[in-house]
């Protein structure tokens, strides 16, 4: 699977970034108020998470990542759709960038400390945001047949993945499954804590409220085990933690779009 995952973090994921970021969807102007809920959310993520890591002896670059970034896109956006509308989805997008940006810079330092920033900015998923920032703030529209074959080859993204996801937990233990509850429970508790901190200090509107609080509901992004391969950090522990995590999501997403709809105006 190792040149699977190569081609899928070179080539489908940053045009699954791409393509929803030059979509009429999204909208960075408009939601910019996002910018910072988003940071905090993740950040307090893992402000929270780090001391317990230490207190367990869990490596924090095993932990931190999936309880920082979680499911935001294959989970997140329909989700949004359904709670919002079309409205609010644009907003959902704006977030989903947000995350997988810190996700692919924070997020790759977390991983790899060695990891440099400068060499950062020639990973093609930065690229590949970077482009997608500038087409949307210059209102650029793409003809229509490049974004959808664009769009097509970014959604090999997802299936990829859980594929990639699937033969690794072949190879899981059942010991793993204590790390994989404690990242489960996490991911969703300190994400609701850390979208109420930005609510509360930020001082959001019901929708841009509504948004943060499903943002911060959601499990770990199956993308970390991605990045644990890539990184060698831990991979069956990382497998754990993403199945686990999004299998106890049936318990904290009802939670989080309960919390939506009661900021929403009736």
């Amino acid at each position: 699977m190792t040149v699977t995952n190569r081609l899928n973090m070179d080539v489908c994921v940053p045009l699954l970034v791409f393509s929803a970021m030059a979509g009429k969807d999204f909208d960075l102007a408009r939601w910019w108020e996002l910018l910072p809920a988003v940071l905090l959310v993740i950040l307090v993520s893992g402000l929270l998470a780090w001391p317990l890591a230490r207190l367990l002896h869990i490596s924090p670059r095993t932990l931190l990542p999936p309880v920082m970034f979680n499911n935001c896109g294959n989970m997140g956006l329909p989700l949004a759709l359904l709670a919002f509308g079309p409205e609010g989805f644009s907003g959902f997008v704006v977030a989903f960038v947000i995350s997988n940006l810190l996700h692919f810079t924070l997020g790759a330092y977390i991983f790899c400390r060695t990891t440099r920033f400068v060499g950062l900015l020639y990973n093609p998923i930065v690229i590949a945001t970077a482009l997608g920032i500038a087409v949307s703030l210059l209102h650029w529209q793409l003809p229509a047949g490049i974004l959808i074959g664009l769009k097509m080859l970014g959604d090999m993204t997802i299936p990829l993945m859980l594929f990639a996801l699937g033969v690794r937990m072949t190879d899981v233990k059942l010991s793993g499954w204590r790390i994989g509850v404690l990242g489960g429970l996490l991911t969703p508790v300190t994400g609701l804590a850390g979208a109420a901190v930005a609510v509360y200090w930020l001082g959001l509107s019901p929708m841009l409220a509504g948004i943060v609080y499903l943002f911060g509901s959601l499990p770990p992004a199956v993308l970390n085990f991605l990045m644990a391969e890539h990184y060698r950090q831990e991979p069956d522990s990382m497998a754990s933690i993403v199945l686990i995590g999004n299998l106890m999501s049936i318990g904290f997403v009802p939670f989080g779009l309960w919390l939506t709809l009661e900021s929403l105006p009736a």
